[in-house]
């Protein structure tokens, strides 16, 4: 396969899985753990590949069900590859769509052999099984593909939650013997819902397949955050230390502290730029909504410990100004803020593992974030 994983640091505390990893891909390394903004379209939305590259992110998401819908593999296959229909030299993953299919397509038959949908873009109906999914991420080139996989919604019985586990089992199988793309890299996906004997048995089953990564599905899709925490301590100690440990879906803040402690590696989500784009805001006191009427004369930054572009150059009165008047470049902004702020996090997260101080540094945060913040979500 062509990544490469190396530990360069497991923490010396009690009570913590939290480590430091390098990830070398055909496009560049980076350290882990590590946070991927999601360009599910090809793009992050409002930035410039430039963009995301200096504020510091060597790895995105993109989607291949949304890709695969519009424009199309065979175009963007056509066009050399993702990364230069998109113009990035870093790093890409693509999801394999899985999620997408059951989440926003109408599901008009699921079988073992794959699933029927119609596109949610033109009611246009088409069917994807592994090896269609294998083909549409091979296509499209990324650094590393995902198994195509059926995630259980929460709430699921244990019958529908092991028919899920199974399913994606076998299609993890059908997805290794037909993926045969050398600069590729194939992780599997590790699904049973909540129910901890049926996600011990599908991890068990995945680590036999040996996959060069692992990632963790059907996690935070609804349910208590200290139940996907007790899913994760018990899954993550089944997957070979030697591999990456990916947590699809989770972008909070204290999620990914929370996951990094449990031994995760690889983070993702739309969090950070969606709430970019509403106007949500991170700062180390919580998170603000910057269109409140309380910052209509607020001259401070978002955050007075930040250093992004946003807040070197722009009080919280002027961006209530812009998201309050429509103006586009509110959203860009916002979004600068909010993944300048993911990337720092992550970096100080490495940094107090390297010192061994992960433990009070997560403590530290998490009362200081949920505390003054407006929410946790």
């Amino acid at each position: 396969m062509s990544i490469k994983f190396n530990i360069l640091k497991k923490t010396q505390e009690q009570n913590s899985m939290a480590r430091i990893g390098l990830l070398k891909t055909d496009h560049g390394q980076f350290e882990t753990p590590v946070f991927m903004p999601v360009g599910t379209q090809a793009t992050v939305k409002g930035m410039l590949p430039k963009e995301i590259a200096d504020l510091g992110f060597s790895i995105l998401l993109c989607n291949a069900y949304h890709l695969f819908l519009r424009p199309g593999h065979h175009l963007i296959d056509k066009a050399g590859g993702l990364h230069k229909f998109m113009a990035w030299d870093r790093a890409i993953l693509t999801d394999s769509g899985g999620f997408q299919v059951f989440s926003l397509g109408k599901i008009n038959k699921i079988t073992d052999e794959g699933v029927a949908f119609q596109s949610y873009i033109d009611g246009s109906r088409h069917f994807i099984n592994p090896e269609k999914a294998m083909e549409i991420q091979m296509a499209l080139g990324s650094d590393i593909a995902m198994v195509f996989d059926q995630c259980a919604p929460y709430p699921s019985t244990k019958y529908e939650t092991k028919l899920a586990a199974d399913r994606t089992f076998q299609w993890a199988r059908a997805c290794m013997a037909s993926h045969h793309l050398k600069s590729q890299c194939l992780f599997g996906i590790i699904q049973g819902g909540f129910f901890p004997d049926i996600r011990r048995e599908n991890a068990l089953k995945f680590v036999d397949l040996e996959f060069p990564g692992y990632a963790l599905g059907g996690l935070s899709v609804g349910e208590p955050k200290q139940l996907m925490y007790e899913i994760l301590e018990l899954t993550t100690p089944l997957l070979p230390e030697s591999k990456p440990r990916y947590l699809m879906g989770v972008g909070a803040p204290q999620s990914i502290l929370e996951g990094v402690a449990r031994g995760i590696d690889m983070f993702d989500c739309v969090l950070p730029t969606r709430n970019g784009r509403n106007g949500s805001l991170f700062t180390l006191n919580g998170k603000i909504s910057i269109t409140n009427a309380r910052f209509k004369d607020d001259l401070l930054p978002i955050d007075q410990t930040c250093h992004c572009y946003t807040c070197q150059h722009f009080s919280r009165a002027y961006l209530r100004h812009l998201y309050m008047a429509g103006e586009m470049l509110a959203p860009i902004l916002g979004t600068i803020h909010n993944l300048y702020f993911m990337n720092r996090l992550m970096k100080e997260i490495r940094k107090a593992i390297i010192e061994n101080r992960f433990n009070s540094f997560k403590k530290q945060f998490i009362d200081h974030y949920l505390s003054e913040g407006e929410n946790d979500q």
